[in-house]
C-alpha cells in the first residue's frame, strides 16, 4: 500500500467518525427550528392580537428609568435600557442566523460522507448498501436546505419586528425625555 492510499484509507475513517456528529447535528438543528417555527407562530399570534409582551416589559422599564428622582442623568439612563433591549432582541435573532449559514454546511457534509461510502459500495456490488447510502445523502441535503430556508424566512420576519419594536421604544424614550423638562420647570415655578 502506498503513501497515498494509506492518507487515503485515513481520510475515509475521519469522514466515518464524522457522519455521526453531522447526522445528530441536524437532527439538533430540525429540533431546534421546531421550537424557534413554535415562538415564532406564537409570537405572530400575539402582535395580531395586539398584545406585545416584551415591548411593554421594555416600556416599563423605560418608565422607571425616567422616573428616577435625578432629571440630570435622564438622557444616559434611558440609553442604557435602550440598548440592553435591543442587544437581547438582535441575541435572538443571532442564533436563527447561525441555522442559515449551518443547515446548508451540515447537509453537504451529511451527503458527501454516504456518498463516498454508496461509491464504495457500487465498486463492491453491493446495491443495498448503495441505496441506504444514497438515501442518506440525499435526505441530509434536503434536511439543511429546509432548515436554512426555515431560519431565513423566520429571521426576516423577526428582524422586521426587531426593527419596529426598536424604533417605538426610541420613540417613547423621547417622549420621556420631552417630559421631564415641563416637570423640572414646573418645580422651579412652584418652589418660586
Amino acid at each position: 500500500m502506498t503513501a497515498i492510499d494509506q492518507i487515503r484509507e485515513v481520510f475515509h475513517h475521519i469522514a466515518g467518525i464524522l457522519v455521526w456528529p453531522v447526522l445528530l447535528g441536524l437532527i439538533g438543528l430540525v429540533a431546534a427550528m421546531l421550537v424557534a417555527l413554535g415562538a415564532f407562530a406564537r409570537e405572530a399570534w400575539d402582535r395580531r392580537r395586539g398584545r406585545r409582551a416584551t415591548l411593554d416589559r421594555d416600556r416599563r422599564a423605560l418608565d422607571a428609568a425616567a422616573a428616577h428622582e435625578s432629571v440630570d442623568a435622564l438622557e444616559l439612563r434611558l440609553e442604557r435600557v435602550l440598548q440592553s433591549s435591543e442587544r437581547l432582541r438582535w441575541r435572538s435573532l443571532g442564533r436563527l442566523r447561525l441555522a442559515v449559514r449551518v443547515g446548508p454546511s451540515l447537509g453537504l457534509m451529511g451527503t458527501l460522507i454516504p456518498m463516498a461510502d454508496a461509491l464504495q459500495g457500487l465498486a463492491t456490488g453491493n446495491l443495498p448498501g448503495l441505496a441506504s447510502n444514497m438515501v442518506t445523502a440525499f435526505a441530509a441535503t434536503v434536511i439543511g436546505l429546509t432548515i436554512s430556508v426555515t431560519a431565513y424566512l423566520v429571521s426576516s420576519a423577526r428582524e422586521s419586528w426587531v426593527r419596529a419594536d426598536t424604533e417605538e421604544l426610541a420613540f417613547h424614550a423621547e417622549r420621556l425625555m420631552q417630559r421631564q423638562p415641563a416637570a423640572k420647570n414646573e418645580n422651579v415655578e412652584t418652589e418660586a
